[in-house]
């Protein structure tokens, strides 16, 4: 969604016309995990603002084109590192279905290093890695739980590793508090995306337009 609403706003018509790839090519993604999911038996949650585990980057629109690129650059780099995780895992419905997407992140983590080099975008890029980090969660908790039974082949000090590898060390920044951590919405913020967005994810302003008894 946040991809979609740079599709038109971007520096140049070639930035214009990659984020609309991308942004389809996480809706595709998306389906696929959670299609993943239900076959594994994972419930489906409710469809209200505070049940979306989204990372507080993602909360609200992006004002300025340097948030759409450490989005791209850092965050999903870390979201791209957990596929690769889980896809090397010894789940077989994820092994076999995880490898076209981590194909595809490719393109998109090229794309994003290459706007990182050109743009100003320190300040936005701390932030999203440190966002990245808190989704992730702290050493010791489920994603090493999950990496000890095999359906992860990454922990949370190889992924953190990797993470910095990929977009750079990050400069020292404030310890974060994992006493307040949520395992479930994966943050230490309260919040969550906003109601426009929540009514077009929910297709709610579509459905303005259709005919009467549609």
């Amino acid at each position: 969604m946040r991809y979609a609403e740079w599709c038109i706003a971007a520096p140049t018509l070639e930035a214009d016309i990659a984020a609309a790839a991308m942004g389809l090519d996480d809706i595709g993604h998306s389906r696929v995990l959670y299609g993943s999911l239900r076959e594994l038996g994972v419930a489906d949650v409710a469809d209200e603002a505070g049940s979306y585990a989204n990372v507080p980057y993602l909360d609200r629109p992006w004002a300025e084109w340097t948030a759409f690129v450490a989005a791209n650059g850092v965050l999903d780099s870390a979201f791209t590192l957990m596929i690769e995780a889980l896809a090397g895992g010894n789940v077989e419905v994820l092994r076999s279905r995880l490898k076209k997407m981590l194909q595809e992140e490719r393109y998109h983590a090229m794309h994003g290093r290459s706007w990182m080099r050109e743009s100003r975008a320190a300040a936005d890029a701390e932030q999203a890695r440190r966002d990245a980090i808190v989704w992730i969660g702290p050493e010791g908790g489920d994603v090493d739980d999950l990496h000890h039974k095999g359906i992860l082949s990454l922990g949370v000090r190889d992924i953190r590793r990797r993470l910095d590898e990929q977009v750079g060390a990050a400069p020292a920044s404030p310890p974060i508090d994992w006493k307040a951590w949520d395992p479930v919405r994966r943050r230490i913020s309260p919040g969550g995306i906003d109601e426009l967005t929540l009514g077009m994810l929910q297709g709610l302003a579509e459905k303005r337009y259709m005919p009467a008894g549609a």
